[in-house]
């Protein structure tokens, strides 16, 4: 899951960063509403968690932008420390598909992630099999021939974008937007080198393909 966080308090930010990258998200940061825009307007992410009083640009047009625009966009969850009900009605009349209040609980919040992000696309199965592989994505474990696989967050998360595509071809870029976030280099091997620790965990026989100049599969 790839979420952009639209915060300017450095506290705050470090906090649910450490916490969201820690359950596995491709979390990018924009400390004002212009630096948000930019983001959005370059890569394709699941939620947007919007602070609605952002410098630059305020938050409140951040969301006219990205619910106004058609074709796919992110699900918004603004985030404010004016929680009347009047607050709430204005953030989604604007267009939010959630309103969380500060302060709030990471749990509510990680949990309202999780929740839009479902709606965003359909949600994969919580057990994926192909095989004699079970990747189970709640306790985020692999097992493979009854061995546990011992993956880190980066390879369970290729491996469940993989199984999750269901036979079709998957680029390196396309591997590279869905698992990381936009720190990652494009140009350097991260793709293909986590392909191979992940390759080396899953043993035989070979599971995912390689596809010349296309890119990689579960076969």
């Amino acid at each position: 899951m790839r979420v952009l966080l639209a915060e300017d308090a450095a506290d705050l930010v470090e906090i649910l960063a450490e916490g969201l990258r820690a359950q596995g998200m491709a979390l990018d940061v924009a400390p004002d509403g212009a630096r948000a825009l930019e983001l959005l307007a370059v890569h394709a992410y699941d939620v947007l968690l919007l602070d609605r009083d952002l410098p630059a640009v305020h938050g409140d047009d951040v969301c006219r932008a990205i619910t106004g625009r058609a074709g796919p966009r992110p699900r918004v969850l603004m985030l404010t420390a004016a929680g009347t009900v009047g607050d709430r009605v204005a953030g989604l009349d604007l267009g939010a598909d959630d309103y969380l209040a500060k302060p709030f609980d990471f749990a509510e919040l990680a949990a309202r992630i999780h929740a839009l992000a479902r709606r965003a696309r359909p949600a994969p199965p919580p057990v994926l099999v192909r095989g004699d592989l079970t990747l189970d994505t709640a306790s985020r474990t692999a097992v493979r021939g009854g061995r546990e696989l011992g993956l880190t967050g980066k390879e369970f998360d290729v491996l469940r974008v993989l199984l999750g595509a269901h036979g079709a071809v998957l680029s390196g870029t396309e591997l590279l937007r869905r698992v990381w976030d936009a720190h990652a280099d494009p140009y350097t091997n991260t793709v293909r080198v986590t392909l191979s620790r992940l390759r080396r965990k899953l043993g035989e026989p070979e599971l995912i393909e390689t596809v010349p100049g296309a890119g990689y599969r579960v076969g």
